[in-house]
This record gives C-alpha cells, structure tokens and sequence, in this order.
C-alpha cells in the first residue's frame, strides 16, 4: 500500500474509534479507490462493484468473480474476498470473521432495498451488528487534497483545456449543439482522458440561458452565444471549465453580462483565501451581480469541490458555511442567464493555497471567435 493511501486509512481509522465502530463499509466508488486503489466502477446506483471494509486491524475488499484479478492488482495490503451470492449474503460471514458487532454505512450511498437486504441476511444468520448510518466519514479527508491528488487535477485540467483549443482551432460552423459536443468529447479522448467529467454541455443562443442545457439539434451559426461547460478524467480525477463564446457581433445585453460575470468572477477569486467562509466568497459575486441588477438571474451556487467527483465538498454557495483551508479544489463559476435571450457561465478551478488561492486554469477567460 501506498504510504499516502497508509495514511488516508490510519486517519479513517482514528475517525471510527471515535464513533465507537467495529467497522466501515465503504461503497461509494470514489472513497473506496481514495482509500485502497481500487479503479472497479458501479454500473449502476443498484450495481456494485465491490465494497471495502475497513476495521482497525484488517483491510478487507469485497467483490465478485468479475473484478477479483483486478482487485488483487490493484489493492496491495488489503485481502480481497470472492462472494459468490452478493455482498448481501457474504456480510454475515464476513462480519463474523472480523468480530464486528457495530458496523458503519454510509448514508448517501447505501439504498433502502440494499439495507433491507443486509439487516435481513445479517438477522437470519442470528447476527447482532447494529447497522449505523455515517455521513461523509472519508470524504472529511478527501476535501483536502494532498499533492499527487492536486498534480493529478493538474493533469486533467491540461488535457481538457488543450483539446479545448484543438477545438476551437477547428471550429467550423454551421454545425449542430450536438455535433459540438461530440467534437469536443472527441478532442479529450483523442488527448488521453480515460473518460468525461461529466457529458459535455453545449448551448447556443438561447438555449445558453438553461445552466444545465442537453445539447440538441439546434443549428449553431454565426452572431451566436455559445456556452460550453465540459471536463476531462484522468487516471481517476476530475477537472471542470466553462467558457462562453460570441461567434461573431454579439448582443449588447450578452455582451455586458459577460463583463459582469467575468467581474464577479474575479472578486470571488479574490475572496478566496484559508480561514474565508465559503458564503462570503460566494457572497462576493452574488452581490456583485445584484448590483447590476441581475441577482434573480443568478441561482445556482458559486462553486464546488472538485477531485475525484467532479461535484464534491466543499460548496460555495449561500447556504453553508464552510471554512476554506488549504488543499481544497474548488470551481468558481458565476453566471447570469435570461430565458429567451442567453446566458453566461465562466468557471475556473481554483486551489486554496497556504497563503491565498491558485488558478489552476491557463486558458484564457475570454476565447476569439477563430
């Protein structure tokens, strides 16, 4: 094992002595690989790929025939066990093995039908573990990235934003939303990224006034607005930009919006520094927006974190109050959108520093139409 993932584990560990748990089922895809390694991926919410128990002894990942060699691979320190019926069937045994009587979950990923599957398994074995719900055990850690995790950022950063420029080097027009977001995903695969962040969000015109808008059919021509909102992963991390276009003489109400976002942008920027509350950075682009009286115009949060989810703690936005500290990722992307018309987005990722904050982007916030 890793000595950065020896550490994120004996950090757990101090965290479950302190809730007085025997034991962690971790199956959330994210924690497990941020804790042993491993890269299996869940088909679906009602699919797993496996699930890793951590107690204060021993480092157990559970799964099935499909991702055993790939788990003995993958997990170095850890003892990878083989269910033939499903987790649910296995627990008793596995719980009994490791002398478990309380045993954690985690809240935001275990479903009723599965829980209602392990508490009736673990019943019929004549079992007494409590089932506890958790909430955001290992992603207390994870809020805060160490260095290879913020090089890794790094990296998918830079691949999605030179295959953003291979992009709009070729960009041709006319072409459909559609066609855009295909050539876009095409460019960061054809960069190395093992996958998306997340599906490529393309709008022009006014559809660009829907934040999260599906790319359509609608033709993209010349006099446009278009928003691109797109990231790349790699080897196993996230990265997150949005960029808005004029293509072509753009309209003055978009034209000035685009001033006030990019505005807003850089105070938030500036907001940003350890020991600030994620509601005052938050606060200092909404309030500047409102200023210049579009502040219904603006209602999603400022930002979030960004690592091995794309969307993850810590949120900036008007609701919590989150105390930044260094090594926390974060996107910050203001917009303005007005149905009918357009919208604009701008978002960059930033890193909280020891001393302040850190653009990780390097493209610029304003693109020429080629």
């Amino acid at each position: 094992m890793s000595p950065a993932r020896a550490e994120r584990v004996a950090d757990l560990r101090a965290r479950m002595a302190g809730m007085n748990l025997d034991a962690l089922l971790v199956q959330n895809a994210e924690n497990r690989r941020y804790l042993s390694g491993y890269t299996g991926l869940d088909a679906q919410l009602d699919e797993s790929a496996g699930a890793a128990i951590v107690t204060a002894e021993r480092l157990i990942l559970a799964t099935d025939s499909r991702f055993t060699t790939q788990a003995l691979e993958e997990c170095p320190g850890w003892e990878v066990f083989t269910h033939k019926e499903g987790l649910a069937k296995a627990l008793p045994g596995i719980f009994k093995d490791l002398t478990v009587k309380r045993a954690g979950f985690e809240e935001a990923r275990l479903t009723f039908a599965e829980h209602a599957r392990y508490t009736a398994e673990l019943s019929a074995a004549g079992g007494r573990v409590e089932l506890t719900p958790v909430r955001e055990l290992v992603e207390a850690r994870r809020v805060r990235k160490d260095p290879s995790e913020i090089e890794a950022v790094r990296r998918a950063l830079s691949l999605a934003e030179d295959a953003f420029r291979d992009f709009v080097a070729a960009l041709k027009l006319p072409a459909t939303e559609r066609e855009l977001s295909w050539r876009l995903e095409r460019a960061m695969r054809e960069r190395g990224a093992d996958a998306l962040s997340f599906p490529v969000i393309c709008a022009a015109g006014a559809n660009s006034a829907k934040p999260h808008a599906i790319p359509s059919d609608r033709p993209v021509k010349e006099g446009d607005i278009l928003l691109l909102d797109f990231g790349a992963m790699l080897d196993g991390y996230c990265s997150d930009i949005t960029r808005t276009l004029f293509l072509g003489k753009a309209d003055p109400v978009l034209k000035k919006i685009f001033g006030i976002v990019r505005e807003a942008q850089a105070l938030a920027t500036e907001a940003i520094r350890p020991g600030a509350d994620a509601k005052d950075v938050d606060a200092a682009a909404r309030d500047h927006i409102a200023k210049n009286g579009y502040g219904e115009s603006f209602g999603h949060s400022l930002g979030h974190g960004v690592g091995l989810a794309v969307h993850e703690a810590p949120r900036l936005g008007p609701l919590k109050s989150t105390i930044l500290e260094p090594g926390m990722v974060v996107t910050v992307e203001p917009g303005i959108y007005l149905p009918g018309l357009g919208g604009v987005r701008l978002e960059n990722m930033a890193l909280v520093t020891a001393t302040g904050v850190e653009i990780l982007n390097s493209l610029p916030v304003e693109i020429p139409f080629p």
